[in-house]
């Protein structure tokens, strides 16, 4: 597992790369909710996500011990991250992706520098194939978040959260493959453990609430849910141990339900973010958080989304 003192150390190392993204508030939403609703607006961070923090750390290290060649396996995110640091770096970085990527996703990755490869449609795929491109080209693969420098890197957020707001009450987390959560659980629950900390996933892409309930990991089938960043078919073998040891609470939010919360967060709010992101957001408008009159932050983790995908929310 990792420490705070890994999340102190990453901060280090990657300040001078990241935005230190804002805290943003809704009194509309606050009403609806019943608590006092602030979002860590991770949807303004560079590279459209919070992935960058973990992607920095992890290469910065790589390169720093010598690696002249990257790779990564992700649907749009993480890779977008990889490829934008390997860039600043002046290394090669080739990204492998889904055979049904976002254009839009596959199209920054391009921008950053990186060159694509597809490959399947899940994680299952894609990841071993990233592997073989490292090991063929004596590189090294960035794992998208079952690595302690990735988690040390997501976990800046939860450090960046305590700074920013200092009596918040509860920290709402989307789940994927819980580099972010386990991150933000570390931070927060060793520095300030009264805070809870309480995760969201798509009701289609519940691995990690069936692997809670079993006290194991445990694999779905491949989801279709619109979260595409969070469709990951079983959480980490690093990760789960500390979503198992400091989680507060898991919730579930359908399709139709983070729909609507992108669409409220677009409206009203005047901030475009993507499906993933607003997981948060939906379990706290459909009054999932079993919380009242607390002040209450949803991670926002990213905000890249296809244009012609507008119509749809």
């Amino acid at each position: 597992m990792i420490t705070v003192n890994d999340i102190l150390n990453a901060q280090e190392t990657i300040t001078d790369v990241i935005h230190k993204t804002p805290i943003l508030h809704s009194s509309q939403l606050s009403d609806i909710c019943g608590n006092n609703m602030y979002f860590k607006a991770e949807h303004l961070q560079k590279t459209g996500a919070f992935k960058i923090r973990g992607a920095t750390n992890k290469v910065k290290q790589a390169v720093k011990e010598g690696a002249t060649f990257i790779t990564a396996a992700s649907s749009g995110n993480h890779g977008q991250a990889v490829a934008y640091i390997a860039n600043r770096l002046g290394v090669p970085a080739t990204i492998v992706v889904p055979i049904d990527a976002k254009i839009s996703k596959q199209e920054a990755i391009e921008a950053y520098g990186g060159q694509i490869e597809k490959c399947g449609t899940t994680s299952a795929e894609r990841l071993p194939r990233a592997m073989e491109l490292a090991k063929e080209h004596h590189g090294e693969f960035i794992p998208p978040y079952d690595d302690p420098l990735i988690m040390a890197g997501q976990g800046t957020i939860g450090l960046e959260i305590l700074d920013q707001l200092e009596d918040v009450d509860a920290v709402i987390v989307p789940i994927g493959g819980g580099g972010l959560i386990s991150g933000i659980l570390t931070a927060i629950k060793e520095t300030k453990p009264t805070v809870k900390v309480i995760g969201v996933e798509p009701d289609t892409a519940n691995d990690t609430l069936l692997s809670l309930q079993h006290n194991k990991i445990m694999s779905i089938p491949a989801s279709t849910t619109i979260a595409d960043g969070l469709r990951t078919t079983q959480p980490g073998n690093m990760t789960f141990p500390v979503v198992q040891k400091y989680l507060d609470d898991l919730v579930l939010v359908s399709d139709e339900e983070i729909r609507m919360a992108q669409k409220f967060v677009l409206e009203r709010m005047k901030q475009l973010i993507e499906p993933s992101s607003a997981v948060t957001v939906a379990a706290a408008m459909e009054n999932k958080l079993g919380i009242n009159n607390k002040n209450v932050i949803c991670v926002l983790s990213g905000g890249n989304v296809d244009v012609g995908e507008l119509s749809l929310i």
